[in-house]
């Protein structure tokens, strides 16, 4: 496994991290035993980066995570985000304080190395409603009582090492305007073979959300970038292709609909990465990523230990060359 180092602060994470969300479901669904199996089998790779959020099964994955950290006795890098819903917007800052305080109970640690707004800044007021989370003013960010300040408090008391927000497309001015307040040391966002559009500008015509190139925005202001749902939601793996089912622990999908079929196509066009290099589809999704040197790190979506080995492999591939991201290129200009 290798190592990147974000900003100046001396945050060094793994390349490949361990994402507890729900798509994969191991954090989730699995057995206790599997679960920390799982565990051991990321320390034992080199992983040290755990990606976490209250969101994930209302906190479970959070219990899962510290029960299995406990029985191994580990305390690697650990990452949790506050999601700021319609209800707590009249005491953001008070909020985000005891969110955090409720992961600091179910991991049980002291003190959070990441800790990230699980909203996206969006310039516009989203309208929050019920338990939608996906976005928030950026003037809730930065008003008095708003996000900047719960996240102020929690290092000052030393809840909190460094914190963070993420990228949801088509805010790459926000995202900006965030990282110039200083407060921010690593983005979540998306960058995919699939949508590469966090690191590089939109060819003309592009389908979905422009990420506004914000890896560079980020590694500019000292910042780094972990990038999530790097197989596009699952698309980018052999099975996929293959049309076979996802795995059992993962999150079910409608692989008929027309977006799926979209998709598909898609992750087809861009397999010849796998086929020239000699590696799956899932790996050359990572290793695409992972070529770009101001990349801090990539979540893992695992559903097995074999998922996560490997991937783990990816780690320490050379870089894609010139003539792999020329033919990229021209798969991307076909999406259009």
């Amino acid at each position: 496994m290798k190592y990147r180092t974000v900003g100046a602060g001396g945050l060094e994470l793994s390349e490949i991290a361990f994402g507890c969300g729900g798509n994969a479901g191991l954090m989730l669904r699995a057995s206790a035993s599997e679960q920390e199996a799982a565990v051991r089998r990321a320390l034992d790779l080199g992983i040290t980066y755990f990606d976490n959020a209250p969101d994930y099964g209302d906190g479970l994955a959070e219990e899962n995570l510290g029960r299995a950290l406990k029985a191994l006795k580990a305390r690697p890098v650990l990452n949790s985000k506050v999601e700021i819903r319609a209800e707590n917007l009249h005491g953001i800052a008070a909020h985000v304080v005891a969110s955090c305080e409720a992961s600091l109970r179910r991991l049980g640690v002291d003190a959070l190395d990441v800790f990230q707004i699980h909203n996206g800044p969006s310039a516009a007021d989203p309208g929050l409603v019920g338990k939608v989370y996906t976005q928030l003013a950026s003037a809730d960010f930065l008003r008095a009582d708003g996000a900047i300040e719960g996240i102020e408090r929690l290092k000052k008391a030393g809840k909190i090492r460094h914190a963070g927000f993420i990228c949801r497309g088509d805010d790459g001015g926000e995202v900006r305007r965030m990282l110039d307040t200083g407060v921010f040391s690593l983005i979540n966002v998306p960058y995919t073979l699939l949508n590469p559009t966090a690191a590089m500008p939109r060819p003309a015509g592009f389908p979905g959300k422009d990420f506004g190139q914000v890896i560079g925005a980020a590694h500019e202001r000292g910042a780094g970038s972990a990038i999530y749902a790097p197989l596009a939601g699952g698309w980018l793996s052999d099975s996929e292709l293959r049309g076979q089912a996802r795995h059992p622990l993962a999150r079910a999908v409608d692989g008929q609909s027309d977006a799926a079929q979209k998709n598909r196509a898609r992750a087809q066009a861009v397999s010849f990465l796998a086929q020239a290099h000699g590696i799956s589809l899932a790996q050359a999704a990572y290793r695409f990523i992972l070529s770009n040197p101001q990349v801090t790190t990539a979540l893992g979506g695992f559903s097995s230990i074999a998922q996560m080995e490997e991937i783990c492999a990816v780690s320490g591939m050379s870089a894609f060359g010139a003539e792999d991201f020329a033919q990229l290129q021209a798969a991307w200009s076909r999406f259009a």
